[in-house]
């Protein structure tokens, strides 16, 4: 039950658009292929276990926690009460 000029089913569509965004954002951040033996960043070896528990890993851990600290800081924004999400 949609109220106002939106059609039936919009807030779901909305919804689900949003999961979906974020699915492929998830999915993006996944690393592929063979792993490195030195990060990328610092070029410090990454460990063994680290390389057969997470293939295609490109960065040791401090530096792969560090990025996750960044990312977590700038994506802080609420996205269901940006007016932009409720455009959609």
């Amino acid at each position: 039950m949609a109220g106002g000029w939106s059609r039936d089913g919009a807030v779901q569509d909305q919804i689900d658009a949003s999961t979906e965004d974020s699915v492929k954002q998830a999915r993006s951040q996944i690393p592929a292929g063979e792993s490195l033996h030195y990060c990328a960043e610092c070029d410090e070896p990454i460990p063994q276990a680290r390389r057969e528990a997470l293939p295609g890993v490109r960065l040791c851990i401090e530096c792969q926690t560090a990025l996750d600290k960044d990312n977590k800081a700038s994506s802080s924004f609420n996205r269901r009460g940006s007016k932009d999400s409720q455009l959609r």
